[in-house]
This record gives C-alpha cells, structure tokens and sequence, in this order.
C-alpha cells in the first residue's frame, strides 16, 4: 500500500511520516520511507545520520529510467522517459525489498538504506549548487513518480512518502499515485485551510483522503477541527513530549510514545489496511496524466509523440504481470 502525509508546511507531516513508517515496520512486512519534501528532513526523523544518507534519486534519473525501460520496445532510450512513462511490457518492475534480507534490485541496492527502526530509506535529493535559479524540484519529485509507477506492491507492503508541503502536490499527477492520503492539520485556521484547498483539488481524482489531526491540546482544539472538517477527520495526535524531545535530537523509540498516540498511530495503520487495492484506477489515472504532459510540455521537450509509450496490453497489478530481470 502506499501513503503519503501531506499537509501546511510546520504541520508535523515529517514526524508523522516517521512515526508511522516506525510503527508499521514493527508490525512486520517491508516498510520504504520516502523523502519527497523539498525540504530533507525524514532521515534525520528516522534516526539516518546526514553521512550515512542514501544516493539522491533525484540526482540520478538517467540511471533509473535505463533500468526500469527495460526491453520495453516503446521507449526509444533513457532519455525519452518522462517522470509520467507508464510502465509497458518489457519494463522492469519492482518489489519491496523483505523486511529481514537485502535488496534485490539496482533501484533499491543503489538508492536505499535500512534505518535503526526498521523502515529503508529513500530521498530525492535537496537542490544542488547546479540546480539553483535553473530547475524545479518537481524534476526532482519526477523520480518517486517513476518509482512508484513501477512498483508491485502487495498486501502488508508499505511505502510512506512525506511529500512537499501544501497543495503543491498537485504540480504533477504524484497525488494520485497513493492508496490512502493523510492530510495532516494543526487545530487552527491556516491547518483546516490547507485540507479544503487539497480536499477541493483532488475531489475529481478519487483520491483517498482523512485528516490527521496534529498537535492537540484538549478538547476544544478537537472540536474545532471536527467543525472544519468533519467526517474527514480520523484520528487526533496529542502534543508529544516524547516526540518534542526526539525533534531536539535526544534519544527516541516507540515505547516513548504517550500510549493515545501509540492508539492513533494503529488506528492510521488499520485505515489503511481496510482500502482496496485498485489496480485499475492506478493504471488508468498513470495513462491519464502521461498523455496530459505529454501534450503540455513533454512531447515538445523530448522531441516524440510519448502517447506511444502507452501500451494499450499492459495490465496494472502483481498478480496479471511478471517481472522482468
């Protein structure tokens, strides 16, 4: 399954992805973590010295598109991949590394690292002296859209992205690449703000989508997001010492966790249990979004008619579709 945390920026969507990545991954079954926030903070979060980081896919787009293309016949080189290329066949398709062995795949080998708490690590990158003035970071983000569009993920399979902050999510089809979102909001106008901007944006697209609410005071401070956001709302995280002491760097596990956080943590992991895979809604809306870019910008910018990387015979999903080494 595959969730994303968004939310304001200062929301607590970083920790939250964290904390949720931990706990999942204490539950048994593969847990990958993915940093895709513009600013680079979830390795730290999950305990990853800055030294011991894995490579930045963001950095390295050449080398995974020529991996994941594959034998595919419809992608003429490495280069004429876009961050929207649908997988086809003859693409390489991934499997989460098991959660006690190794990875198995160039992606994973070259682009993750375990975390003491269990969960692997992946980043897109920050800006590199290179990037400033001249590139977006959503060249940078393209690279979990490519990740994710080849990506065979089952039942008890789990990758967390932390995304960038806000709506701007909706820069590319990313927002619809996650089984279930968590919006995370602060009790306050700005924090409901945020979810009725994301919650109007993603109505059209199917989206899955409740509401986390973060740093909760009492009372009051639930019954106003109750108001603003009603049935959306799932769940409420209390303000954490425990957490407040792991942000200013002193030692952290989940037994330090304050037991109703602990209770909201397996109450966002059972939400997400209960959704349905769908396959077909994955596969239609990355065929979608493909076709859309490649008439805005991307056909201009590769010099193709990427429309024809879409194979109209390829089935989305593990069980209708085999790897390819």
């Amino acid at each position: 399954m595959r969730v994303a945390f968004v939310g304001k920026g200062g929301s607590g969507k970083t920790t939250l992805s964290a904390l949720f990545a931990r706990y999942t991954a204490h539950r048994g079954g593969p847990v990958v973590a993915v940093d895709a926030d513009i600013n680079q903070h979830l390795g730290m979060v999950l305990g990853v010295e800055e030294h011991a980081l894995p490579r930045p896919m963001g950095s390295h787009l050449a080398e995974i598109k020529e991996f994941l293309r594959g034998e595919n016949p419809r992608i003429t080189s490495a280069a004429a991949m876009v961050k929207t290329t649908p997988p086809g066949r003859g693409s390489r398709l991934l499997r989460l590394p098991s959660a006690d062995g190794p990875a198995d795949d160039p992606v994973h080998t070259r682009f993750s690292v375990p975390t003491p708490e269990g969960p692997r690590l992946m980043v897109t990158g920050p800006f590199s002296e290179e990037d400033l003035g001249v590139a977006c970071y959503h060249s940078k983000v393209g690279a979990v859209e490519l990740y994710l569009n080849h990506l065979l993920d089952g039942p008890g399979e789990y990758v967390v992205v932390d995304m960038t902050a806000g709506a701007d999510s909706f820069a590319s089809g990313l927002f619809t690449r996650f089984d279930m979102t968590f919006l995370v909001a602060e009790p306050t106008r700005q924090g409901v703000g945020v979810y009725r901007q994301y919650r109007d944006y993603a109505a059209d697209y199917e989206v899955p989508l409740a509401v986390v609410g973060n740093k909760v005071h009492g009372p009051d401070d639930v019954a106003f997001l109750r108001e603003h956001v009603g049935d959306d709302l799932l769940v409420c995280l209390e303000h954490s010492a425990a957490v407040r002491a792991m942000e200013q760097g002193r030692p952290f596990t989940l037994d330090d966790l304050e037991p109703a956080n602990a209770r909201a943590l397996g109450t966002l992991l059972a939400h997400v249990d209960a959704q349905e895979k769908d396959w077909e809604r994955f596969g239609r809306q990355t065929v979608e979004f493909h076709l859309r870019n490649a008439r805005a910008w991307a056909n201009r910018a590769v010099g193709e008619d990427l429309a024809a990387q879409v194979d109209p015979e390829f089935v989305f999903g593990p069980t209708r579709v085999s790897l390819h080494g």
